[in-house]
């Protein structure tokens, strides 16, 4: 007897029980639902929940792997020196893997733990949303944040943030940016500084020039304290991710090709994307303007976030990421053809403000993303209003 002849008597056997919805979803997990319409007009496509949650999933997986690599780099290059140091090796894979696979397991265990709880208490389906917020929230945190700390954030997001609002769907906030949010204001020491970003390599132990292998900060970190940049922190490393940040953010042309794969699959909102990478572009443009005015002088407080290249911006810190990943969110975004586009131009916008103006946390697309998760609604009430009062217009100048 085949295993899906298995899974299917194991199913008939748990129906009318406790477990039923429970078995239901991991039968659904491995198996096409069997479910077929029987009345009314529908579209008929091959696109369910869960392959749109697995087509943003493939979307992430390069940029895991590639975060990996990049935390074994940076932990080995710190020891040994970046130019001594080759990118694609087994050991560096083996320190990210080390670090980012407990986080993994801790995320998806807490969480989809969670939705089979109260799948069985409600005698609800159990969905398919947190597939993508459980492999998200270890891609946008530090890879040394302790283990509790997560899980106690996922509860929190999964409970709070997606339950207490009905489930997938019916969130009003991006659950993975909730998490994150919360770990933030609780232990922001954990989240944001020079000792966390970069695994601590040795645990005590000292280098070979004697010094300790520490973590280090951030580009965006030194930038706000208009600390001098070493050289391979450039643009090309920037662009490619050979330098220290979160497991997920710091390669942005692995980013950008994740990006053009969920818009030519129709998942992800290029509206959104392009208009989030105009916003930040213009708010990088009017800083770059008030440096080369003399407004903003060099030594002054923020003037080294405020003279980056506006293009830069793009480059480094978690914008990229939040931008293809998470703003364009289908549940918390803009509905409306154009409340995308006003959606995406103020997180953008948002984003680099916050980074510029808030030297103690210089990183702004989470903020961003989350305040106009709220005001998403709004948006689109008064972009279907506009054309509705549009419609009544034409509509009195045909009977007039």
């Amino acid at each position: 007897m085949s295993l899906k002849q298995n899974l299917h008597n194991l199913k008939e056997k748990y129906r009318g029980t406790k477990m039923e919805q429970s078995f239901n979803a991991l039968h659904t997990f491995l198996y096409m639902p069997n479910i077929t319409t029987h009345s009314g007009s529908h579209v008929r496509d091959a696109a369910d929940l869960k392959r749109v949650m697995n087509t943003v999933i493939m979307a992430m997986v390069p940029v895991l792997l590639f975060g990996m690599f990049n935390a074994g780099y940076q932990m080995n290059g710190q020891i040994n020196g970046f130019e001594a140091v080759d990118f694609f090796t087994l050991d560096n894979f083996l320190v990210g893997l080390k670090k980012i696979l407990p986080l993994l397991v801790v995320s998806y265990g807490v969480g989809l733990g969670i939705e089979f709880i109260f799948a069985t208490v409600k005698k609800h389906e159990v969905e398919e949303g947190y597939l993508v917020t459980g492999m998200l929230v270890p891609l946008i945190v530090p890879i040394d944040l302790p283990l509790w700390m997560l899980a106690v954030a996922v509860a929190f997001g999964v409970i709070i943030g997606k339950e207490l609002f009905g489930g997938t769907g019916m969130n009003v906030l991006n659950p993975a940016l909730t998490i994150r949010a919360f770990l933030f204001f609780n232990w922001a020491a954990w989240m944001s500084g020079d000792k966390v970003w970069v695994h601590g390599a040795v645990d005590g132990l000292k280098a070979s020039n004697g010094v300790d292998a520490i973590s280090g900060e951030t580009i965006l970190g030194a930038l706000a304290q208009n600390k001098p940049l070493p050289e391979h922190w450039d643009a090309m490393n920037s662009f490619f991710g050979f330098i220290p940040g979160s497991v997920g953010e710091t390669s942005t042309f692995l980013i950008v090709l994740a990006g053009l794969f969920l818009i030519l699959t129709g998942i992800g909102s290029a509206r959104i994307m392009i208009s989030a990478v105009i916003g930040a572009a213009v708010m990088g443009l009017i800083f770059n303007g008030l440096v080369d005015s003399g407004a903003i002088v060099e030594g002054s407080k923020f003037y080294g976030l405020m003279h980056l290249p506006f293009w830069q911006h793009l480059l480094i810190g978690g914008l990229a990421f939040g931008i293809v990943f998470m703003a364009t969110d289908p549940v918390s975004a803009s509905q409306t053809n154009t409340g995308k586009i006003i959606y995406g131009f103020l997180i953008g916008l948002f984003s680099i403000l916050i980074r510029v103006f808030n030297p103690a946390y210089p990183e702004g697309v989470m903020m961003a993303i989350l305040l106009m998760n709220v005001f998403a609604p709004t948006i689109d009430h008064y972009v279907v209003q506009a054309n509705v009062k549009r419609r009544m217009k034409r509509l009195k100048l045909k009977t007039a």
